[in-house]
């Protein structure tokens, strides 16, 4: 009877015991840190992954994840600074850097970083214009960042890693409009184009033709290259192309055109009765 009833008392303290190791013991894993409150007091020292042991009933264990967390920004509709609506949403990265402030010092922070990240979101969009957050996407994000990152860091116990500007979504009217003044921009550099090649075209022959009138024979060589680009062709019909230069020589030997034409050329006076002339 006496050793039936040390049995039970054994196994009753072996069952207290597992119950109080059970109640006492935590794990924390690698990602995570222990936040220890004993009797509703925070206490100093942050449990860092592995097994600690908690007083049961005085002391609570909450547990906070140290990864980085990703929330995506519902759709927001903003008024840009020069009257434009459109639709923006983005991504935040985030994570907890104070344990201790992300539980005592806000309540649900992943909400709470939502909703200033809508806010923010509005606030940064409605002071750029369109082309500079088409544009310069990099400067909004870091605007964004700043924005979101200033009430969560210190007073929340959060650090704002990364916030980017995920879709901007413009009216069908404003893509029409965006789509043209693209296209004219496009003619435009292409007659800028143009017309430089032209003017640099121009000075290459006022060049050419300031070279080939020092040198009397670079007119007799062009015209023969030119024959010979004709004639490869195979034409059946070979077009000789005749020097201007030619022309004014035989002006000069023969006196001008009105020695050329003689007295004879010259019609008479009206009134004499008669016309005279060579026919």
């Amino acid at each position: 009877m006496g050793a039936a009833a040390g049995f039970v008392t054994l196994v009753v303290v072996a069952a207290l015991v597992v119950l109080l190791l059970a109640l006492s013991v935590r794990m924390v894993q690698q990602y995570q840190r222990g936040v220890v409150f004993r009797f509703g007091r925070v206490l100093d020292r942050i449990r860092q992954p592995g097994l600690h042991l908690i007083i049961p009933v005085a002391d609570r264990m909450v547990r906070v994840s140290m990864q980085t967390t990703v929330i995506g920004v519902p759709a927001q509709g903003v008024i840009t600074r020069d009257n434009v609506t459109l639709t923006v949403d983005a991504v935040v990265y985030y994570r907890v850097v104070d344990p201790v402030k992300v539980l005592v010092n806000v309540r649900d922070y992943p909400s709470a970083v939502l909703q200033v990240a809508q806010t923010a979101l509005r606030s940064v969009i409605g002071k750029a214009d369109l082309d500079t957050l088409l544009r310069d996407r990099d400067r909004i994000n870091a605007e964004l960042k700043a924005v979101i990152d200033a009430p969560t860091e210190k007073p929340w116990g959060l650090l704002i890693e990364r916030v980017e500007v995920k879709d901007v979504s413009l009216p069908e009217g404003m893509k029409r409009s965006m789509s043209r003044q693209a296209e004219a921009e496009r003619e435009r550099r292409a007659r800028v184009i143009a017309a430089d090649g032209e003017f640099q075209a121009s000075r290459r022959l006022a060049d050419a033709s300031r070279a080939m009138a020092d040198t009397p024979g670079a007119y007799q060589l062009r015209l023969l290259q030119t024959v010979v680009d004709v004639a490869a062709e195979k034409n059946s019909t070979l077009v000789m192309p005749f020097p201007v230069e030619l022309l004014r020589f035989f002006d000069l030997m023969g006196g001008g055109p009105a020695k050329q034409a003689g007295p004879e050329a010259v019609p008479s006076v009206p009134g004499d009765g008669h016309r005279e002339g060579h026919r």
